[in-house]
């Protein structure tokens, strides 16, 4: 990870911030948004093995393009959740079909499993801690057989981003920390690509749930 913060108590103060943020930038966001789809390699692997009509859970939202936008094209039965009203709103306009819902990663609760779930851009603004938390809650939603595709951070460690111009929290892991976790809440990890080079340097981590001996028969 890059250009990292000393101050400790600012970096706090930042991940408190997070989703103040992005409600007020929130059509500033989704303006600037990059909707090039350089995404979609990894998407298309994280779906590979979702029937027709499956479904997928997008977590993190945003304006719902263009990841849920995507999804939908494809045929998949989409659930989008974010943690900012401002982006569902701009995501039920567009796709009014859709289920869009208001809720934290953090807290995740939503009494189903779905084939696929997509954090991009999303997890990696949660801090360690809170990660750590999260990624077993997270990966309750994921079925049998399904797949969790996140993008975090290369290395253990803080850092910022930008959002609109606003300065905003990012903290990641260790990759075996990772792959430690998942592999207690009953997912291997199938890949995990530090910095990309060939999706605009963003770190994935593949995860796939691992399907019972009834499902493999």
């Amino acid at each position: 990870m890059s250009n990292p913060m000393s101050d400790a108590s600012e970096m706090a103060r930042l991940s408190r911030s997070v989703r103040a943020t992005y409600e007020r930038q929130a059509e500033a966001w989704d303006r600037a948004r990059n909707r090039s789809l350089f995404e979609r390699a990894w998407l298309e692997r994280a779906v590979a093995d979702v029937p027709p009509g499956g479904s997928v859970l997008d977590l993190g939202c945003g304006g719902g393009e263009p990841i849920a936008s995507w999804l939908i094209a494809q045929g998949y039965d989409v659930t989008g959740v974010d943690f900012a009203a401002p982006m569902l709103r701009i995501a039920k306009r567009r796709f009014p079909d859709a289920r869009w819902v208001l809720a934290d990663m953090t807290t995740l609760s939503l009494g189903c499993s779905f084939d696929a779930v997509i954090g991009w851009g999303s997890f990696f603004h949660l801090t360690q801690q809170a990660q750590r938390a999260a990624l077993p809650r997270i990966a309750d939603h994921v079925a049998e057989g399904g797949r969790l595709l996140l993008t975090v951070g290369p290395a253990d460690g803080e850092i910022t981003g930008t959002v609109a111009g606003e300065t905003v929290y990012h903290s990641s892991l260790a990759p075996d920390e990772y792959k430690a976790i998942l592999e207690t809440a009953g997912m291997q990890c199938e890949d995990f690509v530090p910095e990309d080079p060939e999706c605009t340097g963003h770190t994935l981590l593949l995860a796939r749930r691992k399907a019972s001996a009834r499902q493999k028969d």
